[in-house]
C-alpha cells in the first residue's frame, strides 16, 4: 500500500553548481541528541543499537546523508533518515526524497527481459545477435551470459576517454549505440561463458533488446511490464537529466579536479538500461521481495517460478562470497544489488530465510578507505539484526564507478 500520493514534478537540469567539500555536515558526525527522524517499531534495544551504528558509519565516512529501512517479518520496520540532503542548505535528509539508485536498475531491466521470455518472445539460450546488431561474436553471446555478466564483452564505463569525457561534461546525452560503439572498439575479455566479469555493456545490449522486441522505449516498457504490476508509483526510467521532487542532492568527487560537486542533475544516459533508474525508500522496499521471491504482494507471480528459479540460480563471481545470477547477485543468503554512479549508492537486498529486506540509499559516492557508505551501513545494520547472515561489503575494494579497477581482477558488482 502507498503511504503518500505519487509526486511528479520534475526539475531539469541546469548546470548546477560545485558544492563545498564534505567537512562536518550537520548531524553527520556527531551522535544526535534524540532519534533520528523516521519509524521503528523493532525492540528498543536493537533499534537504538542501529541508531548509534549508523550514526558511527556516517562520522567514519564523512557522507552527508543516508535512508536506512529495514523490514524483518514478525518483529518489525526500522525507517530512519541520517545527515542531510543538501549540504548548502542543510536541509535535513527525509525518507521520502527520490534518490538515482545507479546498478539497482540492473533488476528492473533484466526482470523486463525475463517477462518476455515468460511470453515466449525471447529464448534465454538465444544469441543475441537475433536481435541487436554488430555485437563482436554475437552468435556465441547469448541472452542468459549477458544477464549472467559471463559474456566477455569489455566494459564500456571502465574506459578512459569515456570517463574523461564525463568529467568534462556531466551533462552530455549519450546515446546506447554509442555507448556500444566504445565497448566494442576494445577487444573481448574472454570467451563467452569462460569466467564471469562485470560489465554494464550487457544490460545496455539487453536493453536494445527489450525495445527491438517490444516495440516500445525501454522506459514505457519498464512502467507497463514492471513499475505498474509492482505498484512502483515512485520509480521512474528517465529520458533526460530531470529529477523528481523532492529528491536528495548527490554529491561526488568524479570531477576534473577532484574536488565535491553536486552531481544531482547529472545526465544519467551514460547508464540507460545499466544505471538510470530513479526510485525511493519505499517503492525499493516495496521491490525487493518480489525481486527476491518473484511474486507481487498478492501472491500472483510476476515471472513464472521456473523462470525465477533461473534468475536465482547463482554462479561464484570469483570474488569470495559473492555470487551472481541473472541480474542479481547473492552474499550470505542476501539477494538483490548494489548500485553507485556519481552522487548517489544504493544497496537493496532481501534475506528470504528471514523475510527481511534491507535498503540503504546514500546521497554521495565518495568511498571510504574501508569501502563504500552504502556497503559499510549494510554490514553494519546486519551485524546488529540478522548477525547470522551479515552483509559482507563485497565492494569494499572497488573505487567510486565510473572508475578503473584498482587491480586486473574482475570488478565486484556495483
Amino acid at each position: 500500500m502507498r503511504r503518500r500520493p505519487m509526486r511528479r514534478r520534475l526539475r531539469a537540469g541546469p548546470a548546477c553548481a560545485a558544492a563545498a567539500l564534505l567537512l562536518t555536515v550537520l548531524c553527520t558526525g556527531q551522535a544526535p541528541a534524540a532519534a533520528p527522524p523516521g519509524r521503528a517499531d523493532l525492540d528498543q534495544a536493537t533499534v537504538e543499537r542501529l541508531d548509534e551504528a549508523i550514526t558511527a558509519v556516517m562520522r567514519q565516512t564523512g557522507i552527508p546523508g543516508a535512508n536506512v529501512g529495514l523490514w524483518i517479518d514478525g518483529r518489525g520496520d526500522y525507517v530512519r533518515s541520517f545527515g542531510v540532503s543538501d549540504t548548502s542548505s542543510g536541509t535535513p535528509m527525509k525518507t521520502d526524497l527520490f534518490t538515482r539508485t545507479g546498478s539497482v536498475t540492473k533488476t528492473f531491466t533484466i526482470t523486463a527481459v525475463l517477462r518476455l521470455v515468460d511470453a515466449g518472445r525471447v529464448g534465454l539460450d538465444d544469441p543475441i545477435s537475433r536481435y541487436v546488431e554488430g555485437v563482436p561474436g554475437g552468435d556465441a553471446i547469448t541472452v542468459r551470459r549477458l544477464a549472467e555478466m559471463r559474456s566477455g564483452l569489455y566494459d564500456y564505463a571502465e574506459d578512459p576517454k569515456l570517463q574523461a569525457s564525463l568529467k568534462a561534461d556531466p551533462y552530455r546525452t549519450w546515446t546506447p549505440r554509442q555507448l556500444l560503439d566504445i565497448a566494442f572498439a576494445h577487444p573481448a575479455q574472454f570467451a563467452p561463458d569462460a569466467r564471469w566479469q562485470y560489465s554494464n555493456t550487457n544490460t545496455v545490449l539487453l536493453g536494445l533488446l527489450i525495445e527491438k522486441v517490444s516495440g516500445k522505449s525501454l522506459g514505457e516498457f519498464l512502467r507497463q511490464e514492471v513499475f505498474a504490476p509492482v505498484r512502483l508509483s515512485d520509480t521512474v526510467f528517465p529520458t533526460d537529466a530531470a529529477m523528481p521532487e523532492p529528491y536528495a542532492h548527490g554529491y561526488t568527487d568524479f570531477t576534473p579536479t577532484g574536488k565535491t560537486a553536486d552531481a544531482s542533475l547529472w545526465n544519467p544516459s551514460w547508464t540507460w538500461a545499466a544505471g538510470a533508474v530513479i526510485s525511493d525508500l519505499d517503492d525499493l522496499h516495496d521491490w525487493v521481495p518480489v525481486l527476491a521471491d518473484g511474486r507481487l504482494p498478492d501472491g500472483k507471480p510476476l515471472v513464472k517460478p521456473a523462470t525465477q528459479a533461473q534468475r536465482l540460480d547463482v554462479e561464484p563471481t570469483g570474488h569470495p562470497g559473492i555470487s551472481y545470477g541473472l541480474g542479481i547477485m547473492e552474499v550470505n543468503g542476501w539477494f538483490g544489488h548494489t548500485g553507485d554512479l556519481p552522487g548517489y549508492e544504493s544497496l537493496a537486498i532481501r534475506l528470504p530465510s528471514a523475510g527481511a529486506t534491507l535498503v540503504v540509499l546514500v546521497n554521495s559516492d565518495i568511498n571510504h578507505e574501508n569501502g563504500s557508505a552504502s556497503d559499510l551501513i549494510g554490514k553494519t545494520v546486519t551485524e546488529i539484526a540478522t548477525p547470522a547472515h551479515p552483509w559482507s561489503s563485497p565492494a569494499a575494494a572497488r573505487p567510486t564507478a565510473p572508475g578503473p579497477s584498482p587491480n586486473s581482477s574482475p570488478s565486484p558488482p556495483r
